[in-house]
């Protein structure tokens, strides 16, 4: 697991992450998909024996492991919504429980320690790389940590936190 997978998972983003092919789960209360019978000799169906009527009941199922290559690609064909979640409001409030008075919307240092993950140079540093900082910001770490503020959150805005503008200029 990544430095900024943790980051999500103590914001409460961890479901926003892409699950792997095959392991989605339809979302709660979701209504089954339908799909019309499928033609006679369509692989996998029986076909109706002569004289029966078109409206019989469904065919046999398909052969194991058939089933599972048609939700895969249902889900493939429209994208999954990612749920807001309010981040800031979540952070406010572990901000009035913690007894530091830490400055999250403008310090990296103070948004890390409030989330109780590493803060130190070196932590910080592998998350600016895993984000993709540029390498003329690593050096200095004032720079490299202003960049890596306001990038943790856009990231956590791109994955579905609800963070304000003022906060993202």
């Amino acid at each position: 697991m990544g430095f900024f997978s943790k980051l999500l998972e103590k914001v409460g983003l961890s479901g926003a992450r892409a699950e792997p092919a095959g392991e989605a789960a339809a979302p709660a209360g979701a209504a089954p998909v339908t799909q019309a019978a499928p033609a006679a000799g369509q692989a996998g169906f029986a076909a109706a024996p002569a004289g029966a009527p078109a409206a019989a009941a469904p065919a046999a199922a398909p052969a194991p492991g058939a089933g599972a290559a048609a939700p895969a690609a249902a889900a493939k064909a429209s994208p999954t919504p990612i749920s807001t979640v309010d981040v800031v409001a979540r952070l406010e409030g572990l901000a009035r429980a913690n007894p530091q008075k830490l400055n999250w919307k403008t310090s990296i240092v103070d948004l890390l320690k409030l989330l109780e993950l590493d803060s130190s140079l070196a932590a910080r540093k592998e998350l600016a790389t895993e984000l993709g900082c540029p390498a003329n910001l690593m050096g200095d770490s004032a720079s490299m940590n202003v960049w890596l503020h306001k990038t943790v959150l856009r990231k956590l805005a791109e994955n579905g936190g609800n963070i304000p503008q003022e906060l993202l200029d």
